[in-house]
């Protein structure tokens, strides 16, 4: 019996990597052209019908809140377009910023990026919540734990450097109670219990920031060390912290 030559035998297999190649091409090309097609298709399948929404970030806004602005009830897709979606949550006034993504097969995760609230304004109707702008924002305190500052007026000054605390040093943030405006527009800082060292007050000058008032912190720690009670610390005078003691 004949033996196959060894062109012969390669022919085939020749033939086969050129189907294997033009098989991954086409599946290249149908991949790249998916976004046209795929999501067309697949946004009439029961299978990816919205079944489920996933709020995540939120903490003064209500998740209910979220739901009712997205309005993507049973009839809608996961595949569906998200940008209609992300508008309608983002014109919440909680909402600074928010991301939709989809997981299969009928999950929408919505993340949320919140609008703090840094003070509690006084108001005809009582205390309100604002932003670092001075901006109402609509915080429920029966519904949610609001520990913040309190604010006579929408002090611009004062919200923007109580904004720029509650980045860069939260742990002061929370131990502030009441701002106030003094004489000449002096600012006074009151804790909402005794610092370590005893004191309660702190007074700034009306351009204070937030730098200036992380000068307090090694003062506070080394008053702590040598045990030393103060009554107030004041930060009004330029490179210096005034410790008054009782």
């Amino acid at each position: 019996m004949s033996q196959p030559s060894a062109e012969g035998a390669r022919a085939p297999r020749g033939w086969r990597r050129r189907l294997r190649r033009i098989g991954l091409v086409l599946a290249g090309l149908a991949l790249v052209s998916s976004p046209w097609w795929g999501r067309a298709g697949l946004q009439h399948l029961a299978f990816f019908k919205v079944r489920r929404v996933e709020i995540q970030g939120t903490r003064y806004v209500s998740p209910d809140e979220i739901v009712s602005r997205l309005r993507a009830d049973t009839s809608a897709s996961i595949w569906d377009d998200l940008a209609p979606w992300e508008q309608r949550v983002r014109g919440h006034p909680s909402v600074r910023e928010v991301r939709i993504v989809r997981r299969l097969p009928g999950t929408l995760v919505v993340k949320v990026t919140e609008n703090l609230p840094v003070a509690l304004v006084q108001a005809a109707a009582g205390l309100v919540a604002v932003d670092a702008t001075g901006r109402s924002l609509p915080v429920n305190p029966a519904a949610v734990d609001v520990d913040l500052p309190v604010l006579a007026t929408r002090d611009t000054i004062a919200l923007r450097v109580l904004g720029e605390m509650r980045g860069a040093q939260p742990a002061l943030f929370a131990r502030i109670g009441e701002v106030r405006r003094l004489a000449h527009g002096d600012f006074l800082f009151r804790l909402t219990q005794p610092s370590p060292a005893a004191f309660r007050d702190i007074l700034a000058a009306a351009d204070i920031s937030v730098e200036r008032l992380s000068d307090l912190l090694p003062v506070e720690q080394d008053l702590v060390h040598r045990q030393v009670r103060a009554t107030e610390l004041d930060l009004r005078y330029r490179d210096q912290v005034i410790v008054r003691l009782p």
